[in-house]
């Protein structure tokens, strides 16, 4: 199970069966950001596209029949419309209509209808209507989808159709499971169910001995993995600097190449990327000091052209060399940025503490380390917040907590009132997520979730990456066949007997980096078991708050569930939510 390579295949065809020419290729906003995820543009190129366009932007575009049209679009009403009235009035030859997931036999009338000069030569679904971020992980971009903590009705419809997408693009018919504490959840894996059902056509793959698994779970059943600081590259990139489909922006980063405004964070682009993303950043200087050993050997090599052989060697060698010089000055102007970021706020000091407060049970200890931190300049208002966070869900029912004195800590030191008014938020949203009973793992012994997530491991040498998800204890139970019928019953009271060998988890608020990771890890530790991963959104800490904020303070039509903020910063200190 390969979603990246499933996207790349789709797109590979669709350009491919339009035949040999020069093709223009016609997207809305999200297919855009479909296809930019999957291929390099100059890959695209060297398909023979030449030209790429937006449909909602491309009604007054110049008329050039020698061009072959492509079209990629999500199936949305929308989109429709705009590709009848492009049919109307063709701009170019002939067109090639491709949507990323299942079109209705109305819509199909209606661009039959429009195609008044039989420019149309076919109509196919090709069901990449996802992001797919890497082999094993994809995200449908989706921020704040849940309001009120109920599904925002767009956020829910684009999700079935991401996930059916996703089912499609990897041939499977799965049984569906869902976290029983979560309606959210379960709203969404009945929704799925009754598409496949009614579309029973298209889910015609046969399920052998093995039988896959949709396994959807709610963001709630871990609210500590998105609130801490990253080691490994990638999730560290994502967490300072911010991944967009696969790119980061430079701009404001002092040093920085003032060609570099942005750069492709691509494992299929980028040899060094897909080597060293996994890594720990306390290896990553070694790595770079090694890449640009290297650089430098080959352009020592170079520098002396004195015949007519050597210029001929240069020649066929600069398309590398000069993208061997870009991945080098990329990756050390981001490990520069990165040292930056954490000497400059005392990351080191901040990720301590949040291990220690997710993985370890010294209360006090803990306090004491928070409420120092608390006090110093060096810090960022936003760690000094997540830091709050991490405690009040830690410790919100020990019988010593002093999340009151935490908060009033926050004030002093000029945090907005925003982040102030977040730790209740957290609180909220992390408890409404409490209510999963004893059956989250299957033995008898097992503890409340809040245990379960705040674990030790021993023997980890590495006080910055002790933590590890709750996915991976569940992925361990998928294996061992233990995953409870009671806290992850089946849409539509299914049978859920049978060997487990492709599982495809979907979270419901938003997976992360380290979860990916985790899953990387798993899969290579258990070779029988394939497993793709994917959620609403890739979180980093602050889009992870946003998306509480908005789950925990406002109703699905977007009003407020929450009383005003406290107008001053100076009061009492008296924080009567938290009560």
């Amino acid at each position: 199970m390969n979603v990246l390579l499933a996207v790349r295949m789709y797109i590979s065809k669709m350009i491919q069966d339009s035949g040999p020419g020069m093709k223009v290729l016609l997207m809305d906003r999200e297919t855009i950001g479909v296809v930019s995820v999957a291929y390099a543009q100059s890959e695209i190129l060297q398909k023979e596209v030449y030209l790429f366009e937006q449909i909602d932007k491309s009604g007054h575009g110049p008329i050039m029949k020698h061009l072959k049209c492509v079209v990629f679009l999500r199936p949305s009403q929308e989109n429709v419309q705009l590709l009848a009235t492009e049919l109307k009035s063709p701009r170019y030859g002939v067109y090639y209509i491709y949507f990323s997931g299942i079109i209705s036999k109305a819509a199909i009338k209606v661009l039959a209808e429009s195609d008044e000069q039989e420019v149309v030569r076919e109509i196919q679904e090709f069901y990449a209507d996802f992001f797919a971020i890497g082999p094993h992980l994809f995200s449908l971009n989706l921020e704040k989808p849940i309001h009120g903590m109920e599904w925002n009705p767009n956020s829910l419809q684009r999700s079935v159709q991401g996930v059916l997408s996703v089912l499609l693009s990897l041939k499977k018919n799965p049984i569906i499971r869902y976290q029983h504490f979560s309606p959210l959840a379960r709203r969404l894996g009945e929704s799925i169910r009754d598409t496949v059902l009614k579309e029973s056509s298209l889910f015609h793959f046969q399920r052998g001995e093995s039988v896959p698994l949709l396994l959807i779970l709610d963001r709630r059943c871990d609210p500590i993995t998105p609130l801490l600081n990253q080691w490994t590259y990638q999730a560290m990139v994502h967490e300072l600097l911010t991944i967009k489909n696969n790119r980061v922006s430079l701009v404001g980063v002092p040093g920085a190449p003032k060609d570099m405004s942005e750069v492709l964070l691509s494992a299929e682009q980028d040899e060094f990327y897909a080597n060293n993303m996994y890594l720990n950043f306390g290896d990553i200087g070694q790595t770079i000091k090694s890449l640009m050993d290297e650089f430098q050997a080959k352009a020592k090599s170079h520098q002396k052209v004195e015949s007519i052989a050597d210029m001929k060697a240069f020649v066929e060698n600069y398309p590398q060399f000069k993208k061997m010089s870009g991945a080098v000055t990329k990756h050390v102007t981001l490990v520069g940025e990165l040292s930056r970021v954490v000497t400059q706020h005392n990351l080191l000091e901040i990720s301590e503490a949040e291990q220690e407060l997710s993985c370890q049970e010294e209360h006090s200890q803990s306090l004491t380390k928070i409420r120092r931190l608390l006090a110093t300049d060096q810090i960022r208002d936003i760690d000094a917040s997540r830091l709050v966070f991490l405690y009040a869900i830690r410790y919100n029912k020990h019988p010593n907590k002093d999340i009151l004195g935490l908060v009033e800590l926050l004030r002093r030191r000029g945090t907005p009132d925003r982040l102030i008014d977040s730790v209740d938020d957290m609180l909220r949203y992390s408890n409404s997520g409490e209510t999963v009973s004893s059956s989250f793992l299957t033995t008898k012994d097992v503890t409340k979730i809040t245990e379960k997530i705040f674990k030790g491991l021993k023997g980890v040498e590495n006080v910055f990456t002790q933590h590890s998800p709750v996915l991976k204890d569940i992925m361990d139970n998928i294996v061992k066949g233990r995953l409870s019928e009671d806290a992850f019953p089946a849409a539509g009271g299914e049978s859920t007997a049978g060997r487990i060998q492709d599982v495809i988890i979907f979270m419901v608020g938003g997976v992360t980096h380290e979860e990916s990771f985790a899953v990387h890890q798993f899969c290579r530790a258990n070779t029988g078991i394939r497993i793709v991963l994917g959620g609403t959104l890739i979180h980093n800490s602050q889009s992870f708050m946003a998306d509480v904020e908005a789950a925990v303070r406002y109703s699905a039509s977007g009003t407020s569930l929450k009383y005003p903020q406290n107008s001053s910063s100076s009061g009492s200190g008296r924080h009567p939510k938290l009560t």
